[in-house]
């Protein structure tokens, strides 16, 4: 038996030296192909591809089971992630990768069932066993391809064919204007099935009970101060028990309510600011406040009150009901509790 040298692979030698700029301008040429297929897209889901990707929202919203995502290569990378935002987004679904599916997976797949298969040539061959698997037994198929007349096209049910874009590659060969509207596709059936489902923040909430998303749901019935925690004084209080009652609570203000319980007014450090002087403490509160609030609802999300509180430049905000203040957020509370 003859030894025969082992082939080295070809190395990539230096290329040219480029400043800054030309490399910065290399990456904006990137995005701006990017962009350019991305408009393609919209143009076709506002033209020939509409009728095509209404009929896949409505299969997808008939399925009593699993979407079964599919591809390989980067197709692969981007089924993946569809999957998970179609599952996040009320949708259930997973991913099984086609040569996986030739030794057993199959398995996984039921009748109830909806197959999306993502290739762009439409004629990857690892797909072929879960193709016929579909036609066998009747489960729908949906293809995400380039080329409607390919193999893959012709076995599926409903085509989206993606319109021929170039890639950013200087070659035009690695997947990236490609799988870019692949993915916002995918995107784009996950949003237009959430729409349908109705799927509310509430439902989002059950399924990311984890992480920043998380902490942004919950509510401000969660996160709030209430009862003696609160810093509340009547009407009519003289400033000096005011001044107490902010130093004891330490969230840098007091609310103000009448005679039943409900809140007509404020004080913060800076109408403090603005009234200090020798006859401060013996003001009445209603004299220094400032009068309607701004409030919040418990059941307001978190997220809601830390943009409230940006764009109106407060760092506290009462909770009500009915007028009545139930609790205190602070912004430390919302920042403490993850909502970024």
């Amino acid at each position: 038996m003859v030894a025969r040298a082992a082939e080295s692979l070809p190395e990539a030698g230096p290329g040219p030296a480029e400043s800054t700029a030309d490399i910065c301008a290399a990456g904006l040429q990137s995005v701006e192909i990017g962009m350019e297929a991305l408009r393609a897209l919209g143009g076709a889901l506002d033209g020939r591809l509409g009728p095509a990707f209404a009929a896949a929202v409505e299969r997808l919203l008939a399925t009593e089971g699993r979407v079964i995502v599919c591809g390989v290569g980067k197709s692969g990378h981007i089924g993946r992630k569809i999957a998970a935002t179609l599952a996040s987004t009320g949708t259930p679904a997973f991913f099984v990768h086609p040569t996986e599916a030739s030794h057993g997976d199959l398995g996984m797949i039921t009748p109830q069932d909806t197959v999306l298969a993502l290739s762009w040539s439409g004629e990857t061959a690892e797909l072929g066993d879960l193709t016929n698997f579909s036609r066998r037994f009747s489960i729908p198929l949906i293809a995400i391809t380039a080329r409607a007349e390919s193999s893959l096209g012709r076995a599926a049910d409903v085509v989206l064919a993606l319109p021929k874009v170039r890639e950013s590659c200087p070659h035009d060969l690695a997947p990236t204007s490609s799988s870019l509207i692949q993915l916002a596709l995918g995107d784009a059936l996950a949003v237009a099935l959430l729409r349908q489902r109705g799927f509310t923040s509430s439902r989002f909430k059950i399924l990311h009970p984890g992480g920043t998303l998380a902490a942004r749901l919950k509510t401000v019935r969660q996160l709030m101060h209430a009862g003696t925690a609160m810093p509340i004084v009547p009407r009519g209080t003289p400033m000096s028990e005011v001044l107490v009652r902010i130093a004891e609570h330490r969230f840098g203000c007091a609310g103000v309510v009448d005679g039943e319980g409900t809140i007509v007014g404020i004080v913060t450090d800076g109408d403090l600011r603005r009234h200090m002087g020798p006859a401060l403490l013996g003001t009445p509160v209603e004299a220094v406040m400032t009068p309607r609030p701004i409030t919040i609802e418990p059941d307001s999300l978190a997220g809601s009150a830390l943009e409230l509180m940006n764009r109106k430049r407060i760092t506290a905000i009462f909770v009500v009901e009915a007028g009545r203040p139930i609790g205190l957020v602070h912004v430390h509370d919302l920042l403490t509790a993850g909502v970024v």
